[in-house]
């Protein structure tokens, strides 16, 4: 009898052991699924901004910074004296929480010097313009001046010339003579009694027989 009990209640608790077995697996099974799921978050865009309100954006989320001096490589020890430059993570990246976003910076002071730099070499090329466009116009006035200038003289010796020759007095002109017929003198008596004498060299009449001292005038004595 005592054997028969001891063997029931034996079976009894190997019965009760697989059930616990059986029980205790399903809430391992569902831990397991559990852990497989993991949280993501979008990744903002920190550009521009100093890196302790970067910082601050991405460790809200869930997220670790890695910040570097991508210019000089100086140890970052203000950071609100930082402006970030770049980030490894696109804005709008989904990545699990807890990854690690790195970011280049560069000082606020190598900004300003480098934009006052910037500024300055603009403000020489401005001025070189400005020289250049001020000498262009000035060139230009003074060459229009001149043409000015021999214009206007131009003018005035044209008026001066058209002036002049108003004031020389118009010779007339002399209407052609026909040339008189072939005249001939015996002698200086026919001359003077024609009213020819005194006969120059090259008038009609002229002959070396009226001018006897050769002096080119005939009928001159």
């Amino acid at each position: 009898m005592k054997k028969t009990l001891t063997l029931v209640v034996l079976a009894g608790l190997m019965l009760t052991g697989c059930g616990g077995k059986q029980t205790g697996a399903q809430p391992t099974e569902s831990t397991t699924a559990v852990a497989e799921v993991t949280d993501t978050v979008t990744v903002p865009g920190v550009m521009s901004l100093t890196l302790d309100k970067a910082e601050d954006q991405l460790e809200d989320l869930g997220l670790k910074v890695e910040a570097e001096d991508t210019v000089d490589g100086k140890s970052i020890i203000v950071k609100k004296n930082w402006q970030v430059t770049s980030q490894d993570r696109a804005e709008g990246t989904q990545v699990a929480k807890g990854s690690t976003v790195k970011i280049g910076v560069k000082s606020l002071d190598k900004i300003a010097a480098e934009k006052a730099a910037a500024d300055k070499v603009a403000a020489e090329k401005a001025a070189a313009d400005k020289a250049a466009a001020d000498k262009a116009a000035a060139d230009k006035a003074a060459s229009d001046k001149a043409a000015a200038d021999a214009a206007a003289a131009a003018a005035k010796a044209a008026a001066e010339q058209a002036a002049a020759q108003q004031a020389v007095p118009q010779t007339p002109v002399q209407q052609a003579v026909p040339a008189p017929a072939a005249v001939y003198y015996a002698n200086c008596t026919a001359a003077r009694a024609a009213g020819a004498a005194p006969i120059y060299a090259g008038t009609p009449g002229y002959g070396k027989h009226l001018d006897r001292d050769g002096d080119g005038i005939g009928c001159d004595k």
